[in-house]
């Protein structure tokens, strides 16, 4: 995280969803995206959860993103708390492998809906992407960073596929 006042509240709901959430921050990292990282939880520490989501754009946070395994109420509790965009990220962590969290993070009632990226990894960090995109509507030089970051994701990808070529 850079020294900057974070716009991005990265949020997890249990300390179990680290490893699949680190792919979040990574590119947000990779991207000097600043964001705050905390471990909250819609059922075990619910009045934690909601002053985070109240205060948070009074703090400076302009996207939150939220990544819960199981039941996977996390994203849509900070949701209805706030007017910030949130995403979602399902985490693959129950014996449902996901799609417990899918659809709970996705079958929002109209009103309160929450942008919800794919389940684990993949997700995790396209989620980063979407909150980048999101502020980069405002902020200039992140439009310019994810510019060159998806300019990078394109050499990168036709290096790859030159190594496979005949």
């Amino acid at each position: 995280m850079t020294e900057q006042a974070p716009l991005v509240g990265v949020i997890m709901g249990s300390t179990s969803d680290a490893d699949i959430m680190k792919g979040c921050m990574g590119v947000l990292e990779e991207l000097g995206i600043p964001h705050e990282v905390r471990v909250l939880s819609a059922h075990r520490t619910p009045e934690l959860t909601r002053e985070y989501a109240v205060t948070a754009a009074e703090r400076g946070i302009e996207v939150i993103i939220a990544g819960a395994g199981w039941a996977a109420h996390l994203a849509g509790f900070i949701a209805g708390q706030t007017l910030l965009p949130v995403i979602g990220i399902p985490i693959d962590s129950s014996p449902l492998r996901g799609v417990d969290a899918l659809l709970s993070t996705v079958q929002m009632p109209p009103g309160i809906p929450v942008a919800t990226v794919s389940v684990g990894s993949g997700g995790a960090k396209n989620a980063a992407i979407l909150a980048t995109q999101i502020l980069a509507l405002k902020y200039p030089d992140i439009a310019d960073k994810l510019k060159d970051y998806r300019e990078s994701l394109t050499r990168k990808t036709a290096e790859k596929a030159k190594a496979w070529e005949a």
